[in-house]
């Protein structure tokens, strides 16, 4: 876990096409505030009106609307930058448990990867603009590309309705599986960040492991630091 000079809790949530984030980020934010803590829930691109924006450009299917592999690269760390000033770290300054819908690891597959601009050089410009500001644990929901774009195609989605894909969405295969195989080389480099949770079982399954990995590496550690301040100890 890394260690950081803000208050709260910085989770993100990483996969490919379909593998389920946006409904484990919903279930456990829900999860987490019945338990008593203070969560905001966010995503990339977006989070703030310069990111929706940049979102509704890269996902876009407008035909009159070229976007480049290095001009896409930009958008999104433009809207990275605004996000964090904007809401990550005022949250994070809060005292809040922030959990984010993607974050670098998924500019790295997909641009540095995917896109061909290479892991180092994307890796450091994601570090330029966010500094400290890194997650202390990363879910990597993990799907064959083939079933995450199954269950996309079937799910109605601000870009695309349903039974489409949107503009990143309809890359081809190929694409989509040097996305999977980044993911998979990045929760082997960093695996005391990054938890794998094989996404493909129930979602009960998933919400289930993902909570105990919440608790165990996020909320305990947290609970012991607290009760170990010198001014928590109990006197005799």
């Amino acid at each position: 876990m890394i260690y950081q000079k803000f208050k709260g809790q910085f989770i993100t949530l990483e996969g490919g096409e379909g593998s389920g984030k946006t409904t484990l980020q919903k279930q456990l934010a829900d999860y987490l505030i019945q338990a008593g803590y203070e969560v905001m829930t966010t995503r990339e691109p977006g989070g703030t009106s310069l990111g929706e924006t940049v979102r509704n450009w890269v996902l876009s299917q407008d035909p009159s609307m070229h976007i480049g592999s290095e001009a896409e690269l930009l958008l999104f760390l433009a809207a990275r930058a605004q996000h964090i000033e904007e809401v990550i770290l005022p949250a994070l300054d809060a005292g809040k448990i922030v959990i984010c819908d993607r974050f670098n690891d998924s500019t790295i597959a997909y641009q540095g990867a995917a896109r061909g601009l290479g892991v180092k050089h994307v890796q450091q410009l994601c570090h330029l603009v966010c500094g400290e500001i890194l997650p202390q644990l990363t879910l990597f929901l993990d799907v064959p590309p083939e079933v995450g774009l199954l269950r996309s195609r079937n799910t109605a989605k601000s870009h695309a309705s349903q039974g489409k894909l949107d503009r990143i969405e309809s890359e081809d295969l190929i694409f989509h599986e040097k996305i999977q195989k980044a993911f998979e080389v990045l929760a082997s480099r960093e695996p005391l960040r990054i938890y794998t949770i094989n996404a493909e079982q129930p979602q009960a399954h998933v919400l289930k492991e993902a909570i105990r990995v919440i608790e165990e590496l996020i909320l305990l550690p947290v609970q012991k630091r607290w009760y170990s301040l010198p001014w928590k100890r109990r006197r005799t």
